[in-house]
């Protein structure tokens, strides 16, 4: 497993800016959590998802491919700082 956080720069006021997720080693969302400019967290899983948020129907890039287009700021996190805001996204 992997745990990625990436922040997406952008001026959309109704799509999220941090990109939290947990990538299995086939490169496949397992679960992840959205953050808006508001604070309100989504969050999705193989049961489903809350607001708009899903799991990918692709696999993930690595960090260094997500890196490469200037929007985006990719770097690896912990498991534990994950599960921290999975446990947010679920209040």
């Amino acid at each position: 497993m992997r745990y990625q956080r990436v922040k997406w720069r952008h001026a959309h006021a109704k799509e999220p800016v941090f990109l939290y997720a947990e990538i299995d080693d086939e490169g496949w969302e397992q679960r992840k959590v959205d953050e808006y400019r508001d604070g309100r967290l989504d969050r999705a899983d193989h049961d489903g998802g809350s607001g708009t948020t899903l799991l990918a129907d692709q696999r993930i890039a690595d960090l260094a491919e997500i890196n490469s287009h200037d929007e985006f700021e990719a770097e690896q996190i912990s498991a534990s700082e994950f599960d921290d805001v999975w446990r947010r996204a679920g209040r």
